[in-house]
């Protein structure tokens, strides 16, 4: 690989932080950081980046700076074993230097060759909670990492992990959100409904609740669902509001 320039490490700082502050959301953030990645730590014509995310152990990439990284991080997670997912398994630098010579895993590898790819630098990046990530490397030559490369990775990567956890934190926040306001506009179509039958049958709450729920059960329709049909058909316009819409 063409020999780096090593930035300086306010500079990265820097280009962290407005990653962070200044794209729109997450996926664009990250999308930045792989592209940022692989412009600062190679030769961005001969090797580009994807960012792995693994939650519930359960590997999916987030970013990368080019479709082939997307492709070779999915052979992995189909197959189940490859240098990225060791990386983050055993959180340690996984550096593959010629692929085509390299036995671990000949079917990641063999996709490898395919593709045009001759070398590997894979790095675990520090998150917290249950999350792990790694930053993969992918380079069209083979031994296209020296040693300083890899020291310059490992530097770099503590950098990148603090922006991962705040996209990490950010992701979890809105999926909070998203889970809140569907479990609010879920129960505000059940009262609404439990409402509609109080008045029907002159009954109290909990026999109005009861009634939806014996229907739920007897026709194997989920109790939200239900009341959502009661409500439904009382009014022409089936949307439910609540006063915590966004």
């Amino acid at each position: 690989m063409a020999q780096q320039t090593l930035l300086p490490a306010s500079y990265v700082v820097d280009r962290m932080q407005d990653l962070v502050l200044k794209t729109q959301d997450v996926k664009e953030m990250l999308d930045e950081l792989a592209d940022f990645s692989a412009v600062t730590l190679t030769d961005p014509a001969l090797a580009f980046c994807s960012i792995t995310l693994m939650r519930r152990k359960k590997p999916v990439t987030v970013a990368s700076s080019e479709e082939r990284a997307m492709r070779l991080d999915q052979t992995q997670y189909t197959i189940g074993a490859g240098p990225c997912l060791s990386a983050i398994r055993e959180q340690v630098i996984v550096h593959v230097p010629d692929l085509a010579n390299d036995d671990r895993w000949p079917s990641f590898t063999s996709a490898a060759v395919q593709v045009g790819v001759g070398s590997s630098l894979s790095v675990p990046l520090a998150l917290e909670g249950e999350a792990e990530a790694g930053l993969n490397l992918y380079s069209t030559k083979a031994r296209g990492f020296t040693e300083v490369d890899m020291d310059s990775v490992q530097a770099y990567a503590y950098h990148a992990s603090k922006a991962l956890r705040v996209a990490v934190r950010l992701s979890q926040l809105a999926e909070t959100k998203k889970h809140l306001l569907a479990t609010l506009e879920s129960r505000t179509t059940i009262d609404l409904a439990t409402g509609a039958i109080m008045a029907q049958n002159r009954c109290s709450q909990e026999a109005a609740m009861k009634i939806l729920q014996v229907a739920s059960s007897t026709r194997n329709v989920k109790l939200r669902d239900l009341a959502s049909s009661v409500v439904s058909s009382l009014t022409k316009d089936p949307r439910v509001r609540t006063h915590f819409d966004a």
